[in-house]
């Protein structure tokens, strides 16, 4: 006879627990121990980390993803605003600028920042300009085409609403429409900040000084020097120090967000 349909789901699932648990097993069982601890665990190079790597690496890059997300959220408000505009040479531009930054990898762009305009101009960015104009260009992309997703979200009764109180177009847009779809995308904007944390290791590409060492070439230059991939390990935790409590935030607001709906 056929199992019922409740049952048979449980009977999957079941295989699918013991398949797991048989993987899990197999892996601890064939994993040599001692030498995962020497490579990975190993305690006195951890301590020789610290505290550098908070009071400078973790720090750096906290700056690193600030100044590029800062600049970043500003351009990007702009370049949704010029993608929902009636004038089509800003449509044109905003379109351009979106589709090239989404497209170029931020490799790309920090090599450019960083070498192509001082060849090309003659000038010396600051490395910490460098930083923020590369992180900020990419990260404008994405958020461009985030904050037109939450404008164009907000009902249009709002802005008809301020109009027929007398507002201009662009006072409406910013004192009523640009607030509320901050509010509707902000969920989204936070897993942009997290991607520009991590996007935040290409700075090693500009050649640093040791005080302006992020998590990723702190720890690249202390595996060379321990020959252990101790720093690596203690660099990726740093990385979830920041990027965990973000998420965590982004589940809480859009949980909010989903409950005021």
């Amino acid at each position: 006879m056929a199992m019922p349909r409740r049952q048979r789901a449980r009977a999957i699932r079941a295989v699918q627990y013991a398949v797991l648990i048989a993987l899990l097993l197999a892996i601890v069982l064939a994993a040599d121990w001692g030498e995962l601890r020497r490579a990975f665990f190993d305690a006195e190079v951890a301590r020789s980390l610290f505290p550098d790597i908070i009071t400078t690496a973790l720090v750096n890059t906290v700056v690193y993803t600030l100044l590029g997300f800062g600049f970043g959220l500003v351009l990007g408000v702009v370049l949704a605003l010029m993608r929902l505009s009636q004038v089509p040479p800003y449509r044109w531009l905003a379109v351009a600028y979106i589709e090239f930054f989404r497209g170029v990898p931020a490799l790309l762009v920090f090599i450019a920042l960083g070498f192509g305009v001082p060849l090309a101009f003659q000038v010396a960015l600051d490395r910490y300009v460098t930083v923020m104009l590369a992180l900020g260009l990419v990260g404008a992309a994405y958020i461009a085409e985030t904050m037109r997703a939450g404008i164009q979200a907000v009902p249009k009764g709002q802005m008809e609403a301020a109009r027929s109180l007398g507002m201009s177009h662009s006072r409406a847009m910013a004192s009523i429409i640009i607030p509320q779809a901050f509010r509707i995308v902000l969920p989204p904007l936070t897993n942009e900040l997290v991607l520009l944390t991590k996007d935040s290791s290409l700075v090693y590409l500009l050649g640093l000084s040791l005080d302006q060492y992020e998590l990723s070439k702190f720890g690249r230059d202390a595996l060379n020097q321990h020959r252990s991939l101790t720093p690596i390990l203690v660099a990726g935790v740093c990385y979830l120090i920041i990027t965990v409590p973000l998420g965590h935030l982004v589940r809480r607001l859009e949980a909010r967000a989903a409950k005021a709906r």
